[in-house]
């Protein structure tokens, strides 16, 4: 019959819109939130960003990492100048207190040669990194992995969280986020994903996803059933 293609199409969209709803109801804070950050556009949450995805790089639950994030900014240390000025025992300490302890020394380490690289490089203001990247994802993910700590994943994990206030590098959409997508059968193309919500939303589905990737047990959203 005429037009029952188009129908098919419009009906397994709506279908992945309400399942997109659920999964953002019941999994879409971003881990910047979860940590307390209030991401925009100005120094200090991008700063704190970065050391939010640096905890989060290393091979250890996202809820301990988050929890160290918010032990080192409560200790005060929410810019680079103050992190660099704490004492490597004020960070291991504080990396402590959140639980952080199988790799606190050498992240502690790292951290404070990080602050010192973004102070030396971009003044404190990770806008500069922005800037210099103009646009182009790649640049920015070379400038990332500068930083100690930070390799290729946490590049995306940045890229992920950032995406709402830098939308030029929107979507962001990696490998572990379609991994996600995939065990909920929704689209794994991340332009078609990426269309499932406002552009604003992006960086929720992606940590949502990335919980969905992360999770053994198979999901179930019961409300887009």
């Amino acid at each position: 019959m005429p037009g029952t293609g188009t129908g098919t199409g419009t009906a397994t969209r709506t279908r992945a819109r309400a399942r997109v709803e659920a999964l953002l109801a019941e999994r879409g804070q971003t881990y910047a939130e979860e940590a307390g950050i209030r991401l925009k556009d100005t120094p200090q949450p991008l700063y704190e960003l970065l050391v939010l995805t640096h905890l989060l790089s290393a091979r250890i639950r996202a809820a301990t990492a988050v929890a160290a994030a918010r032990a080192l900014f409560a200790a005060g240390m929410t810019s680079p100048r103050r992190m660099r000025d704490a004492t490597w025992q004020e960070r291991v300490d504080a990396l402590g207190e959140g639980g952080y302890r199988r790799y606190d020394e050498s992240t502690a380490t790292q951290l404070g040669r990080e602050a010192e690289l973004v102070l030396a490089e971009y003044g404190g203001d990770l806008r500069r990194m922005r800037e210099a990247a103009e646009g182009d994802a790649d640049a920015l993910r070379e400038a990332l992995r500068a930083s100690p700590g930070i390799g290729p994943a946490g590049a995306d994990i940045f890229l992920r969280e950032v995406q709402g206030v830098w939308p030029e590098y929107a979507p962001v959409l990696d490998g572990r986020t379609l991994d996600g997508a995939r065990k909920l059968g929704l689209p794994a193309d991340p332009r078609e994903l990426a269309g499932l919500v406002p552009e604003g939303r992006l960086p929720a589905l992606a940590a949502a996803l990335v919980r969905v990737a992360l999770d053994r047990r198979s999901p179930e959203l019961d409300a887009a059933a």
